[in-house]
C-alpha cells in the first residue's frame, strides 16, 4: 500500500487525460459520409478535455474521478455518447441520429425529416469500449461500425489496488459489417450479438 500522500499524487495525476495524437491515425483510412480523421480526432480531444476539466474539478472536493464513479457500462455510454454529439460539430455531412433509440447514431445530414430514423443501415454505428475486442450490438445487422477503444478506471480500482491511471483512447476502428459478420449470443432474435472472430465483451 502507498503512502497517502503519494496515492493523492497519483489520483490528482489521473485528472488529465492522455490527449488523442493526430499523427497516430492512420492517413489513408476510408470512412464514409465525409467523416475525417480530423474530425475524429476533434471530437476525441474534445472527450478528453471535459473529462479533465470534470475530473480536475472533482479532486478539488476529494472526489472520485468520474470513470472509478459510474458503472463500467455506464461510463462507456457516456464515451460514445459524446463522441456521437461531438462528431456532427466537425463535419457537417453527418448529423446524430435524434430518434429514440434510432439506428444508426450518426445519419447522413438532412436527408431524413428532423434527422429521424428510427432503423436503417445508412450511416456509422458508434461503440466505446475498453476492449479490444467482442463488441456488442442488440441485433446482427448490416451497419458500418466504429469503436472507440480506451483505457480507463473503474471503481473497484482501489479494491483491486490498481493505482490511478489517466484515460486514455488507444484506437479508432472502423468496418463495413453484413449479418454474416455477427455471432449471435444464443439467447433470442433481440439478444445481443458480437463480431464473430471476438471472445470477450463488456
Amino acid at each position: 500500500m502507498l503512502p497517502t500522500r503519494k496515492m493523492a499524487q497519483l489520483e490528482k495525476a489521473a485528472c488529465y487525460p492522455v490527449q488523442p495524437v493526430r499523427s497516430r491515425f492512420n492517413p489513408k483510412a476510408r470512412i464514409p459520409h465525409g467523416l475525417t480523421i480530423d474530425h475524429i480526432a476533434y471530437a476525441m480531444t474534445d472527450f478528453t478535455q471535459f473529462l479533465g476539466f470534470t475530473n480536475q474539478q472533482l479532486n478539488t472536493k476529494q472526489i472520485p474521478r468520474l470513470e472509478t464513479m459510474l458503472m463500467p457500462a455506464n461510463f462507456s455510454s457516456i464515451v460514445g455518447e459524446f463522441i456521437i454529439t461531438t462528431i456532427p460539430k466537425y463535419c457537417r455531412t453527418l448529423a446524430k441520429n435524434a430518434y429514440h433509440n434510432g439506428h444508426p447514431d450518426l445519419i447522413p445530414a438532412g436527408k431524413y425529416p428532423n434527422n429521424e430514423l428510427q432503423h436503417g443501415t445508412d450511416g456509422i454505428e458508434v461503440n466505446a469500449s475498453r476492449y479490444l475486442s467482442a463488441w456488442q450490438g442488440h441485433n446482427a445487422e448490416d451497419a458500418w461500425l466504429m469503436v472507440f477503444c480506451f483505457r480507463s478506471g473503474r471503481p473497484t480500482d482501489e479494491i483491486k489496488g490498481i493505482l490511478p491511471a489517466p484515460f486514455e483512447f488507444l484506437m479508432v476502428l472502423g468496418a463495413q459489417l453484413s449479418q454474416s459478420d455477427w455471432l449471435s449470443a444464443g439467447r433470442s432474435a433481440t439478444s445481443l450479438a458480437s463480431p464473430e472472430d471476438v471472445e470477450t465483451s463488456e
